[in-house]
């Protein structure tokens, strides 16, 4: 089976209300389908693509495996799932039905994993009746796997004593005759099935004993054989605690299992392995890791024993809560729960036309779990997290040079605004170097990374997990401190001269909008008026305005003054009280129009409403904004409205795009333009609906356009066609849309 070579996600299986737990293919010699496994609130089930739901479990279910009873087109499937009620239920399946057919009770005790398997020679399923029990490991047994060869079954086993047990079963008449030599024998262990007249041995074949932690996962290699007989060499791979994955081998002599490859992390903050899994053909190796990252390895076309880091997916492993493009479109910075910031870009492989996305930073990985960002240009940016402190980064020239090759954008191209140079030549250390000092002061890295935390890589292609964790992050190079809660939102104007920011608060005083000054750090002014946590802020694209919703269901609109040294920079001009607010629930999200002239809010009483002075004829220059009220008809969304965005390029006939983005995970995109005084329904038409494939399985959390058309990583020859939509939600995703404008 061939292993294509571009790695993207192709599609999204949705349906489960909580946490999967597991995964696994149903065996059958000519292919596969997929299960799942979903936690629910009340009840837990196993659920099939094809939707068939098999109810019946009463806690969560954490295991799960099924095989095919014959290879017909309609064919037979028996699953057995596991469940933290003390119960493994055994499932059968016959085209679109399924039913419960048997329940194994186990009192107290907690089936951490199940396999099944025919016994040799026989259509009768392992684990119907008990029929033995196998000591030996000494602690929670986490993994088991079967693996047929020739007319032998052998079983794998993995527990928390750091050991892995293979155990070989056989029938009873194939044994040799007992002889009275001095030999070493293992013991057997040996049963009967029900009305069925063959004996059974069981005898443990190998201790495989290499691990220095935990054991979680153990599985063989594929054998893909027809005729029971196993086509590629029998292999184990293990995976444990120790941040090891093991690859084990019988020596072809002696038959005793051997240690024949190593691969794993070194250092890290990671805590081990939790699965692992062969590809098909044997050739390449992945494992799970505890924060949720996927490790690929492949092994080397001449040296076989030489196993490689490969380029693999890889994203947040717990809710993403803000998302943002860079200024020129080029890559998309993300922060989540899982605590870390990180960098995406798309990247094509040689002799490739198809553009992939991949994490080729992370910048960031805190303590705390992270809310916000703002990009303060192109390679500079600043992040909120559940702290008190605003934390800003500045990308090391290292990274600009990866990005470099990685992306294939000249240094030229980078760096070619004068503006640009000088933070770029501020970017290798504390202080800046100028152009005719010498090289070998240019090249140094930063001081704040000493080398033994920090090695500057030379990439072409994005990073394996291990660099990922240690070896790309921006150096810290200013705290922002004048919070009293923990940061909820930040926002840069488009200039980058002004950072606001605002955090969690329950009383007036505390629910202020800081603002601070890029230049010098300082904290400008402290803008006063909402009650409860400001949820985001923004500024309108001329910079003229900022606008703050808020958790008190009013949105404020503050004007910039000309400054002065005595006084304000803003002060506010227009808001919503209890008198004139339109929405009912708290005020999620806020977005302007690119021409400044109207804004949006979205709201979890499900409206969406733009904002403006709706009189066209009236805004005239100095004009007051006393009558701003609703330019639109409130637009009802159908669920809790948790993010909005407005792109910044128009449809061909003028009208605003309008992103929706709902709790239950749904994007619609729609679009408006006023026509006449007085807003109507018109206004208003639905675009699209993005497919629930492709949607978010939980709250959407951000929304964020591309500044300009295009496609980032493609040389479109009708750039002016695509638009790209970037979205984070509570699924874990971060996800880009490509936007067709002339269909809208």
């Amino acid at each position: 089976m061939s292993v294509p070579q571009v790695r993207r996600a192709v599609a999204a299986l949705r349906g489960h209300a909580g946490r999967v737990n597991c995964v696994r293919w149903v065996r059958r010699r000519d292919g596969g389908e997929l299960l799942e496994f979903k936690l629910c609130e009340i009840f837990s089930c196993v659920q099939l693509v094809k939707s068939i739901p098999l109810k019946g479990h009463t806690e969560a279910v954490f295991a799960v495996d099924a095989v095919c009873q014959s290879d017909e087109p309609d064919f037979n499937v028996l699953i057995a799932s596991a469940a933290s009620d003390s119960t493994v239920r055994i499932w059968s399946r016959h085209g679109s039905e399924a039913k419960c057919i048997e329940i194994l009770q186990f009192g107290n005790g907690f089936v951490m994993d199940v396999c099944l398997s025919f016994l040799p020679g026989s259509d009768v399923f392992i684990q119907f009746q008990k029929v033995l029990i196998l000591p030996g490991h000494e602690d929670w047994i986490r993994g088991v796997e079967w693996a047929v060869c020739g007319e032998d079954l052998f079983l794998a086993s993995c527990a928390q004593d750091c050991l892995i047990r293979i155990w070989k079963v056989c029938t009873k008449l194939k044994q040799l005759p007992e002889t009275e030599d001095d030999s070493i024998k293992l013991k057997e262990n040996i049963f009967t099935v029900k009305d069925a007249d063959t004996s059974y041995a069981v005898s443990l074949e190998s201790v495989l004993a290499g691990h220095e932690n935990w054991v979680y996962a153990v599985h063989w290699q594929p054998s893909f054989s027809k005729d029971g007989s196993i086509q590629q060499p029998m292999r184990i791979l293990s995976a444990s605690m120790d941040k090891t994955v093991i690859i084990w081998e019988p020596d072809k002599e002696s038959g005793v299992w051997l240690e024949q490859v190593r691969v794993g992390e070194v250092g890290g903050n990671t805590l081990g392995f939790f699965d692992c899994q062969f590809s098909p053909d044997g050739s390449m190796i992945i494992a799970h890791a505890f924060h949720g990252a996927l490790h690929l390895w492949k092994q080397a076309t001449i040296n076989k024993k030489e196993w490689t880091p490969e380029v693999v997916i890889s994203g947040h492993f717990n809710s993403v809560e803000d998302v943002k493009w860079d200024p020129e479109g080029e890559f998309v910075i993300s922060v989540g729960f899982d605590q870390t910031t990180r960098l995406f870009a798309p990247w094509k492989r040689k002799e490739e036309t198809e553009v992939t996305w991949h994490e080729i930073a992370r910048p960031q990985v805190h303590g705390y779990d992270l809310r916000c960002l703002a990009m303060i240009g192109r390679f500079e940016f600043v992040s909120g997290a559940d702290e008190k402190v605003l934390r800003v980064f500045r990308a090391p020239k290292n990274f600009i040079e990866n990005f470099s090759n990685v992306t294939g954008i000249p240094m030229e191209k980078l760096c070619s605004h004068v503006s640009m140079l000088k933070q770029f030549l501020i970017l290798i250390g504390d202080m800046a170097v100028q152009p005719d000092e010498d090289e070998e002061s240019f090249n140094t890295i930063s001081n704040q990374y000493p080398e033994i935390y920090f090695q500057p890589l030379i990439l072409t292609e994005p990073p394996p997990e291990d660099h990922l964790l240690q070896n790309t992050l921006w150096p810290e190079i200013q705290k922002l401190y004048g919070h009293g809660y923990e940061i909820f939102c930040v926002a840069c104007n488009n200039s980058n001269t002004l950072l606001a920011s605002a955090c969690k608060a329950s009383k007036k005083e505390h629910a202020a909008i800081i603002l601070w000054s890029t230049s010098s750090w300082k904290k400008l002014q402290s803008l006063s008026f909402h009650n409860l946590t400001v949820t985001q802020l923004a500024f309108s694209p001329d910079d003229s305005f900022l606008l703050a919703v808020s958790r008190d269901r009013n949105w404020s609109l503050w004007r910039r003054e000309n400054s002065s040294e005595s006084g304000p920079v803003f002060t506010c001009c227009a808001y919503t009280d209890k008198n004139t607010a339109v929405h009912s629930r708290i005020i999620w999200s806020c977005d302007w129009t690119p021409d400044s002239k109207y804004f949006i809010t979205g709201s979890r009483d499900k409206k969406v409403i733009i904002w403006g002075q709706c009189d066209l004829s009236v805004i005239t220059e100095g004009n007051g904004l006393d009558s701003i009220k609703p330019c639109s008809t409130v637009l009802d969304a159908g669920d809790s409205v948790t993010a909005v965005g407005i792109s910044r390029v128009l449809t061909p006939d003028g009208r605003y795009i309008v992103a929706v983005g709902l709790e239950s995970g749904k994007i619609i995109l729609y679009t408006w333009k006023q026509s006449g005084k007085e807003p109507t329904l018109a206004d208003w038409t639905t675009g699209v609906e993005i497919d629930n494939s492709q949607s978010h399985a939980l709250a959407v959390k951000r929304l964020c356009w591309r500044h300009h058309a295009g496609r980032a990583g493609h040389n479109d020859e009708n750039s002016s066609k695509w638009l790209q939509l970037a979205s984070c939600g509570a699924d874990h995703c971060v996800k880009i849309f490509n936007v067709n404008r002339f269909a809208l």
